[in-house]
């Protein structure tokens, strides 16, 4: 009686270290789930932080661009409200006689100095003049058709008369010059 006694023992033994042993690998399962389970909050975490440190990044130069187009371009609506005053000046004095010049210097001249400083203007400010010539080809983008006319001696799409100049802002069409532009057919 005594021996199975000692197996039962053993056999005790055996069963409390499996048990032990089955709780150790227990724990060891769940640490490693746990530590699985951080690893994914980690990386869940880092792809955050990378997006929203990317998307600082992409707003800081949204609003450099912003500045710089509000730096180059915010004055285009002043710009553009001037371009009548400067057609009226040069016409003012395309249309001067030289009988009106004799009689009025002082006028003229004025008038003179004052377009010149408006042209000073317009450069300081990056604003420059398109003027197309006469036979020039048509560009879309710098010109706008007011017209098309058939004259002998030119191609489709030459300019025929040039009505009002254009204006460049920077590199952005402020303006784009009035012309007329041929229809003859090339021949």
């Amino acid at each position: 009686m005594a021996e199975p006694k000692n197996e039962d023992f053993l056999d005790d033994i055996d069963a409390a270290e499996a048990e032990e042993l089955a709780d150790e690998f227990a724990e060891i399962d769940d640490e490693a789930m746990e530590l699985d389970e951080l690893r994914a909050e980690r990386d869940q975490l880092k792809d955050r932080f990378m997006r929203a440190l990317a998307e600082a990044e992409n707003s800081r130069k949204r609003g450099d661009r912003a500045r710089r187009d509000a730096e180059q371009y915010g004055g285009s609506k002043l710009a553009r409200d001037m371009l009548p005053v400067y057609d009226n000046m040069k016409r003012a004095l395309e249309t001067v006689t030289d009988e009106q010049k004799e009689v009025s210097a002082a006028l003229i001249e004025g008038i003179e100095l004052t377009m010149r400083a408006l042209l000073g203007v317009f450069s300081k400010h990056g604003i420059q003049n398109v003027a197309p010539q006469v036979g020039d080809r048509f560009d879309p983008q710098m010109h706008e058709a007011m017209f098309e006319a058939p004259v002998p001696g030119t191609k489709a799409g030459d300019i025929i008369q040039v009505a009002a100049e254009g204006f460049m802002l920077h590199d952005r069409l402020l303006r784009p010059a009035q012309v007329g532009v041929s229809s003859t057919p090339a021949s």
